[in-house]
Parts: structure tokens; sequence; C-alpha cells
């Protein structure tokens, strides 16, 4: 079952190269399920018990069951699509040295350098094109999944210092090839070619594009007793994966509550954009379902009974790396999943947070570890603090432990995985 269910997430993430692809196939997913796609231009007339879901910008969705009463709360699970990558920049094509053709980036995240060269690189995102309506242009989720870019080291012989410390150049030594210069290349519409070729129509028709490099090799299990993970974007789409299969498994289970499945977008480079979880989009949304119910003070009432899943990815111990791990809080992958922890609130988790979330794991019949940063490290951060800024209401930040995060290959744990879905599941049925 742990197996099983590990192969899943590797066949979930590699449909889900960015997070274009990923809110595209989770709306397709949902809509096969019986889900109603909502839109904000729309009057909404929710049902009890009812199942709709709505998008943002193509990159952001919020799912939910409507509950037999709106009062009685929201179950609200979180998590983020983005990962840190290469992104095309626009005039993006360069002749170099009247030999090669490579594409200039801007990378996207924080991202390991080192770990993107000598790969073979496919190419997705969104394409806009043209519309008779000029104020809504027609939108297209590309996904050329092939290798057509590769960023080459420099030999050691011409950097003597590469394993020393190199400092890389995000300007000039993240810029893939993608060809060989000859005639039969038309100038300066390398990619444009590329694009309309791949969603068969004319160039003239595209007039932009939001396009992203990414790992072409699959993820795998590995391990000398399969246990462990190996592949692309763990981060975050492993707890997308999980939150996903939780929410959709009994959804025709009724509950007192209004279950919400939200995943947002650019939470790589600190979501202060309009699908990203500083956005209004979910403080909207949950605002509307409660305007169904009819009382002015419902969404209060709703969010006085509401709790929030922040689910991310924690650093696991590193082997070769233990001085970089705090000396009491420190996961290791195979030993459960993960409860963070942050006194300058990087982290949402209090100590009242936390009393639900090992009640949860207690019902799961789950163990879990406690993640907090060695104090001379800066770490990263969540969604989880500016959702509970936002809402005022509990905040879990909670996941999985990994090594190797924000490397282009992650590793992660076949049990961890397996863990994080028995744990969704019981969050959901309250």
């Amino acid at each position: 079952m742990k197996y099983k269910h590990a192969q899943e997430l590797i066949e979930f993430i590699n449909k889900s190269p960015s997070a274009f692809q990923c809110c595209k196939n989770i709306n397709i997913k949902l809509s096969q399920l019986g889900f109603t796609e909502l839109l904000e231009s729309d009057s909404w007339d929710l049902k009890q018990n009812g199942k709709y879901f709505i998008t943002k910008n193509d990159s952001s969705v919020i799912a939910f069951i409507y509950g037999e009463n709106t009062e009685n709360g929201f179950s609200i699970a979180a998590a983020h699509m983005d990962s840190p990558c290469a992104a095309i920049k626009p005039n993006s094509e360069i002749t170099a040295e009247n030999a090669y053709i490579k594409l200039n980036t801007e990378v996207y995240g924080g991202a390991i350098l080192s770990t993107w060269f000598d790969r073979p690189l496919a190419l997705c995102g969104r394409v806009i094109l043209k519309n008779d309506d000029i104020l809504k242009p027609k939108s297209v989720i590309l996904n050329i999944n092939k290798p057509i870019a590769v960023i080459p080291n420099l030999a050691i012989h011409l950097n003597r210092e590469i394993n020393n410390g190199y400092k890389y150049d995000k300007q000039n030594d993240i810029s893939p090839i993608i060809s060989i210069l000859n005639d039969s290349l038309e100038k300066d519409n390398y990619l444009l070619n590329l694009i309309s070729d791949e969603i068969k129509v004319d160039k003239s028709e595209i007039i932009d594009f939001e396009l992203y490099l990414y790992e072409y090799e699959k993820g795998c299990i590995t391990g000398l007793k399969n246990e462990f993970i190996s592949a692309s974007r763990l981060d975050d789409l492993m707890m997308c994966f999980n939150i996903f299969k939780a929410f959709t498994n009994k959804i025709d289970n009724i509950s007192n509550k209004t279950r919400v499945m939200y995943f947002s977008d650019n939470e790589e480079i600190g979501s202060e954009t309009s699908q990203g979880a500083k956005s209004s989009f979910l403080k909207d949304t949950l605002k509307r379902i409660c305007l169904c119910n009819g009382k002015n003070d419902s969404y209060y009432i709703a969010l006085s009974n509401s709790v929030i899943i922040s689910a991310d990815l924690a650093h696991a111990l590193h082997p070769n790396h233990n001085d970089k791990t705090d000396p009491t809080n420190r996961p290791v992958l195979g030993s459960g999943i993960c409860l963070k922890y942050s006194a300058n609130q990087k982290y949402s988790t209090n100590s009242l947070s936390a009393a639900i979330f090992s009640e949860i794991c207690s019902k799961a019949q789950i163990k879990f570890q406690k993640f907090a940063n060695h104090s001379n490290i800066t770490g990263g951060s969540t969604i989880g603090p500016m959702l509970a800024s936002e809402f005022s209401i509990p905040v879990i930040d909670m996941g999985a432990p990994i090594l190797s995060m924000h490397s282009i290959r992650e590793l992660g744990c076949v049990s961890d995985n397996y863990d994080c879905l028995k744990f969704f599941e019981e969050f959901y049925k309250f």
C-alpha cells in the first residue's frame, strides 16, 4: 500500500511540472468527481453538501464541500504548487558565438543552482493567445515534455575552483543551450516556432507566455528496501497530492463543517501576487460561501470554529551535516511527519494548534516528530504565518521531512508520504 501510494505521488509529480499543469490536472479530476466549477463573475447558489471549486490565474485552486451549516466552521488544508526553477525571460533567444542558440533565464525562487547543470530539461507553462475580447485573452497550458535544453558545466580544466565553493552567476551560468545555429533556423523565432508547433496555432496569434524549465527525467523509488522517493518538486507537491487524495477519498460523507482544499501559487517568491497566499483569494471565497447562508455575521462565526493546516515540507537531519540541525528537534526520514515550530513565527504553530495536531495524529494512529531550526540558521517560512495573520484562527504548520530541499531532485520517504495521507484523512473527518 505504501509503495503504491509513493508510485502514485511520482506520477502526480510527473504530470505537474509547474503550478499551471498541477492546477489544470486537479481541476480535471475534480470535474470528473462531480465538483462544479464556480466563477468569480457569477452569482453563487450553493447546495448543502454540494461540491465546488474555483481557480485564480490558472495556477491556484480552492475546492470545498459545502457543509450542513457554514457557521460550524471550515476545515482548511493548504499547500503551494510552485517550486524553484529557471523561468524564461521575454526576448529570450541568444545567439552565442555564432554557433549555439541559448535561452535567457531568470531564477525563480531559491533553487540550488548546481543541481540544474548537465541534465536534460523540458519546458512548460502558459501561453496567451489573441481573442476578440481584448480584456479576456485566451489561455493555453503548455507542456513540451521532451528534452530540449541543457545547461552545460564548464569543464574542471577551465574552472579549477568548481569544487571549492564556486559562485554561480545567475545571468551568465544559468543559460541553457537548445540548438546549434544553422541556416535552417529562422532568426529570432526559435522559441516562438516551438510553441506554435506544439499548440498548433499560428505564431501571430501568440501574445505572450510564462514558461519554465524543469527536469525531464522522472522520479523513482530508491534505497535498499525501496524506502526513499527521489523526485523533483516534492516541495510542495507531496503535500498537494496527499491533501487532494484525502479530500476526495470520501467526498460523499456528510460533514457538519465545510471542508476546504486550498493550493496557492508563488509561495517560493513571497506569495505577494493575485494568486498567492497573501492575496484575498481564499478570504473572498470563504466570505462568499458564508453569504449563501443569508446572515451577515456567518463568516465571523464560521472562523471562530475553523482551523487551517499549512502543509509544507521540513528539513530532515542530514547524515553528513548534523551540525546544521537543532540539537533536540531533528526529524529523520521514516520516523513520521513533522510539526514545525518557530519562536519568531516563521511557522505558525503554537501550543494550541500543536495540541490539535497531536490529537489528529493520535486518532490517525501515526507518529510525528517536532522540527525547529538551528538557532544560528535562518530557515525558510511557509504560507502559515500569512494565513494566521489574515484569519486570526489556529494554524498548524506541518509537513514531512526531506533531504536536498530546493535541489532539482529532492529525497523523501515512502512511509512518511503514506502517513501524510492518513493525517489529512483524519483531519477531514472533523
